[in-house]
This record gives structure tokens, sequence and C-alpha cells, in this order.
């Protein structure tokens, strides 16, 4: 199983670029976002479930919002303590995964401009009365054109 940790570093003026996965290769291209460490986890292992069947990838986007007080390189969350937890997390799927932390100022630009058009997207949430903010961002990614799974978690 390979595994590589990508780490973006995003101004507001300048978008990440999107995956570095060739046009044309054979198999599926499954993106998941970061949502928060269960609810991620269990969307993994159920896009490896996908991955395998389909002869897929997995990529792991984690955008990591910055406070414009802060400079782009020093997030409020250390990035070697991030980067382990994301390897870790990673690792548990059992298939070949990329992950991309984007250090960025705005979540959803970041987001937006590395996704390649039509993608298809997984994200965890918990299901409640109210929309949970997985529920908004998958609304948001189908209303931009992307295919979107929700997998719902406790």
């Amino acid at each position: 199983m390979a595994l590589a940790i990508e780490t973006v570093r995003t101004s507001s003026t300048q978008l990440p670029e999107r995956s570095t996965a060739k046009e044309g290769e054979p198999g599926l291209d499954i993106s998941v976002v970061f949502t928060s460490y269960e609810s991620t986890l269990a969307t993994l292992k159920a896009a490896a479930k996908l991955a395998k069947h389909l002869s897929g990838r997995i990529t792991l986007i984690v955008p990591e919002a910055v406070p414009i007080r802060l400079p782009i390189t020093r997030p409020p969350v250390l990035l070697d303590w991030n980067e382990k937890r994301l390897r870790a997390m990673a690792s548990q799927c059992g298939i070949d995964t990329t992950v991309r932390l984007i250090l960025c100022r705005d979540s959803w630009k970041a987001l937006a401009a590395i996704l390649k058009p039509h993608s298809l997207v997984m994200i965890g949430g918990p299901h409640g009365w109210w929309p949970t903010g997985a529920f908004r961002l998958a609304r948001k990614l189908r209303k931009a054109g992307h295919e979107v799974i929700v997998t719902e978690t406790e």
C-alpha cells in the first residue's frame, strides 16, 4: 500500500493545483473530504471498499483554514501532528491513498479549486434534524456539479 502526504500552502490570491492523477488513467478517482476524525475514518473505509471493486484511487482532501492573523505557513494545529494523524488514518483504509493537506484562508475556495470537474466526492457526517456541516457541504458540491456520496455516522 502506498501512502503519500502532500502539504499545499495557499494564500487568498493563489489557488491550489488540481489532483496530480493523470487524465485517462484506468480506475476511479474518489475524493474524500475531511470533516471530523471519526466521520472521515468511516468514510475512508467505505471509499476503500468501493475503490477495491472498481480499481480506484483515493485522495483524502483536508482543507485547513488558517486565520488571517497567522502566516499561511503557521496553522493553529501543528503540521507534524496533523500529518502524523492523517497518515495513521489513511493507513487504516488498506488501499493506496494520497493525502492533500491544504493550508488556505478559505476552505471552500481551496476545495473548489482542487476538485476536478464532475468529481466523485465522499463526505462523512452525523445526520440529525437540522442539516449538519457535512450535509451543507454536500449540497454545495452538488450545485457545483460534483457527484457526492454522504456516509452517515453517529
